[in-house]
Order: structure tokens, then C-alpha cells, then sequence
């Protein structure tokens, strides 16, 4: 349970320790002029220009690094006359400059001194925490291309340690993401469905929630769309389905979870089929989102379902046009055996509206429909409701996690239909690929519900700043924040 903890090198502890000024561009030469002649040639010498993201190593008497130093973004306000509080510091605008800050500063423990003692942290204390995220196999060395920490454990500190009151909701989503991220990275021989169930299990039972696991004849009657898609593996198909929390809204995160995807029949190319152990990502997003949620005990009557498959070939596989019962009783015809996705999380959001929630999201790593929209790093956002939809943009811009609203646009559920009377999985237009899917699963979670679809990538393809290539957590801090506000407002 604990492969995906990391820790910060972060202290409060004004001993024993280097130093990251964060120092807006207005205040740099006041700033510089207090310090040492050593640091006034250094900045002059390495012709330093304090522009927002600036950076630069700050060395001592015999060469050693000494401190650091990182311009960050400010604005001035015209309505303030106060010479303290004339500045307007964007924080979340700044998590990955301190990301980039972090990962070019030497191995050790380091303090993050601000002039500004009303300052809102939290967004630092955020970049740096996600530039310390190492993927590691449990058992086995590091094997990012990051250099190895070479601190001694006893000597670092978690990022919990480092400030109040918020320190465990910014220590719990850093925490929460980089759970994320392992569970993607993961191949998918050490993370199956088996370890997929396995992980939820001790997930739940480490927050005393209530769990189900259904799986063999009891799944095939109780969901049985997620059944024929994982029948042909070797690894058993799963619904989990845990409960945690007493008060407050009704909330339900469903994740997609496919733990290969192979493509079944309509075999994918080779190529495609290379990161396919990233097809579980949307249940990496919904474990990750619930042990935030959690880790911060928010007021939430929280309940989890995550469709567990291996999408494989075998004499069990599915086949186009074959037509196929699923939970809430609606049969459907199979259009391509790649579209898998989007039947495991039918009978997962049939069974989350039972209980009436106040607000259902799903990820979902499912169309690549939506990648030619939007590209890699935007994902795109469904809602029933167009207020939940605003809300969420605001939010994300907000704090840098972007989403971005796509229309259910009603017009195109005509491609949804086929001769027989059953519903299409795929639709009959090779167009609108992502708004289809949507439509084919609001046919199930329905219309009146507060509903979200998020339809991620749940990959970064090249590295960025607190953001390596590979497994990635998008969206998640945007829905945690709109979770955490109907909590509060309940």
C-alpha cells in the first residue's frame, strides 16, 4: 500500500538546510541589494534577468551550493495603497515554474522562504511535491530517468510536516496523484485485474470502507456487460464497489478500468497497442480522487465502482454485431471489439444512479475522438448540467488542471440506432466519435442525474516540469475542489 508514498525533501526546520527564495520581478533589486557581494557578482556574472520563471543556483565561499533563487509571476494591484499588499501573487500560475525549480536543485533538505507572510503556499508546496514523483516497481530500483535520491531517508520530510492548517489536503493530493500515476506506469503483468481488485481491496479496508467484490456467476448476472468483455482473458473480470462516510452529498466516482487492452477481435496495430497497460487510467483517476477524498475526510457519503477487465483474444472473445445484455436491461450491438470501454462502464453507472447520488463522475480513458479535439493534455469534459459544467471549467482554470466542456449534443444519438432493436456501442458515423460514446453511456446513468464524463489521456508522451512522461493524473484536482465546495455548501 505504501509504493506510491513519496516524500517532499521539504522542512519548515530553519536549521540545517538550504533555501529557495521565491522573489517577484518589482521586488528583485531590493531583494538582492541585502545579500552578499558573492551573490550580487554571481547574478550579475551569469547575466541573470528576473523574469517570471527565472532560476538560478546560489553558491557559497568555496563553490558549494548554497541557496537558490526563482522569480515569480505577480501583478500589481491599483486599488491597493498599502506598499505591503500592492502586489497580486498568482500562485497556481507558478506550480510548475517551482516544479522546474525543483528538479534543478541539488539532492537535500530544502526551505522555501517568502517575503510575504499572508502569501498562500499552497500551490509550491504542490509543484514541488509533484517534481519529487519517482516511479518505482515495488521491489525493484527506480527506472525513471530522473538521478536516484540519494538523501538518507531519516533525513527528509514529508511535506505533511511542512505548514497549517492545510498541510493534509495538499500532502493527500499530492499523494492522491502520484497513486495515480504508479497505477498507470505499472505493467500490466504486475498490475491485472487480480493486484487491480487486490489494491482496492486494501485501499478500503485502510479507510474502514464497506467493500463488494463481485466477480464469477454472481457478475454475470450482476453485470454482465463487464463480464463478456473480460471472459476472454485468463485474468477474471470484476466490479468493485466500496462505500465509505456517512454525512454530507451523495458522491460517486466510477472508473474505467481495463487493465489491457489488446482490442480484442478488431486486434489494435502493434503500435497502439504498446501503452494499452495505461487502459485502466480512468480507475487510477477514481482510486487516486478517493483516497484524496479520504485522506482529507471530507463530509461525503462516498461510493466507488471501478469495471475491472482485461480486454483479450481467446475463444470467449466477443465479436462485432454480436448482441449483448448488460445491467440496466438494455441489449446492445457490438460495433467494434475496441470499444470495450464504454460497456464496462455502462453497467458501472447503471448501478451508480441505484442510490440517487448528488453527483457522479467517471474517467475514462475512451475514444481517441477525443485526443484529436483536444490533444493529449486537455481532456474532455461531459455534463448533464451545464452549471456543473461551468463550474468545473472555472475551477480548473483556476488551479491549472485544465478540462475542457464538450457538447451531448442530442442530434447525433440518431447514429446511436441500428436495425435490430438494440443500441449501438459505437455509432454509425465515423465523426463526433467522443460526443457518441458520451450519448451511448447517458443512456445509462440518464439525463436528470448531476453527471460528469471525463474522457482522459491519462498519459503525459514527452516530460514537463512536476509532469514525467508516462502515467499522469488530469482533472483530478479540478473534481476533488468541486467535490470539497458541495461538501462544504451541503
Amino acid at each position: 500500500m505504501d509504493f506510491y508514498k513519496i516524500e517532499t525533501g521539504l522542512t519548515t526546520d530553519e536549521n540545517n538546510n538550504r533555501i529557495l527564495y521565491l522573489i517577484n520581478s518589482l521586488e528583485f533589486e531590493s531583494w538582492v541589494k541585502t545579500k552578499s557581494s558573492l551573490w550580487k557578482s554571481w547574478l550579475a556574472q551569469s547575466n541573470f534577468k528576473p523574469n517570471s520563471g527565472s532560476f538560478s543556483l546560489l553558491p557559497d565561499q568555496m563553490g558549494n551550493v548554497e541557496a537558490a533563487l526563482l522569480i515569480i509571476s505577480c501583478q500589481i494591484s491599483p486599488k491597493q495603497n498599502n506598499a505591503d499588499s500592492i502586489f497580486d501573487y498568482s500562485g497556481w500560475t507558478s506550480i510548475w515554474q517551482i516544479s522546474n525549480a525543483a528538479e534543478k536543485c541539488p539532492d537535500g533538505v530544502w526551505r522555501i522562504m517568502f517575503n510575504k507572510k499572508s502569501f498562500d503556499m499552497e500551490p509550491f508546496y504542490l509543484g514541488w511535491g509533484l517534481a519529487q514523483y519517482r516511479f518505482k516497481i515495488p521491489g525493484h530500483k527506480s527506472i525513471t530517468n530522473k538521478k536516484n535520491n540519494k538523501i538518507n531517508p531519516k533525513e527528509r520530510y514529508n511535506i505533511a510536516k511542512l505548514y497549517a492548517p492545510n498541510s493534509k489536503n495538499i500532502s493527500a493530493i499530492i499523494q492522491g496523484i502520484c497513486l495515480c500515476r504508479n497505477l498507470i506506469n505499472l505493467p500490466a503483468n504486475f498490475m491485472n485485474t487480480n493486484k487491480l481488485a487486490k489494491f482496492s481491496s486494501e485501499l478500503a479496508e485502510k479507510f474502514s470502507a464497506e467493500l463488494t467484490l463481485y466477480s464469477g456467476k454472481e457478475l454475470q448476472k450482476y453485470a454482465p456487460a463487464i463480464d463478456i468483455v473480460g471472459r476472454a482473458s485468463e485474468n477474471p473480470p470484476y466490479l468493485i464497489d466500496f462505500k465509505w462516510g456517512t454525512k454530507g452529498p451523495k458522491i460517486t466516482i466510477v472508473g474505467k478500468g481495463i487493465t489491457f487492452d489488446t482490442g480484442g477481435l478488431d486486434l489494435k496495430p502493434s503500435k497502439a497497442m504498446e501503452i494499452m497497460k495505461k487502459d485502466m487510467g480512468g480507475a487510477a483517476h477514481a482510486l487516486g480522487l478517493a483516497s484524496t477524498i479520504m485522506e482529507t475526510r471530507l463530509s461525503v457519503q462516498l461510493r466507488v465502482l471501478i469495471p475491472v477487465a482485461e480486454n483479450s483474444v481467446s475463444d470467449k472473445s466477443m465479436r462485432p454485431l454480436d448482441i449483448i445484455e448488460t445491467a440496466a436491461g438494455i441489449p446492445v450491438e457490438i460495433g467494434n471489439t475496441d470499444a470495450e470501454g464504454r460497456l464496462v462502464l455502462a453497467d458501472a453507472l447503471f448501478h451508480a444512479k441505484q442510490d440517487a447520488p448528488d453527483f457522479v463522475v467517471d474517467y475514462a480513458t475512451l475514444t481517441g475522438a477525443a485526443r484529436v479535439a483536444l490533444g493529449t493534455e486537455c481532456p474532455a469534459l461531459f455534463c448533464n448540467k451545464t452549471e456543473t459544467a461551468r463550474k468545473l471549467m472555472l475551477i480548473s482554470e483556476q488551479i491549472d488542471d485544465p478540462l475542457w466542456h464538450m457538447p451531448l449534443f442530442e442530434p447525433y444519438e440518431r447514429f446511436l440506432k441500428t436495425e435490430t432493436s438494440a443500441l449501438s456501442s459505437t455509432g454509425q458515423s465515423g465523426y463526433g466519435g467522443a460526443i457518441t460514446a458520451a450519448l451511448f453511456l447517458r443512456k445509462f446513468i440518464g439525463k436528470e442525474l448531476n453527471w460528469a464524463h471525463i474522457d482522459v489521456m491519462a498519459w503525459n508522451i514527452s516530460s514537463r516540469p512536476g509532469r514525467p512522461k508516462g502515467g499522469e493524473a488530469m482533472g483530478l484536482r479540478t473534481v476533488y475542489q468541486y467535490i470539497a465546495e458541495l461538501a462544504k455548501n451541503h
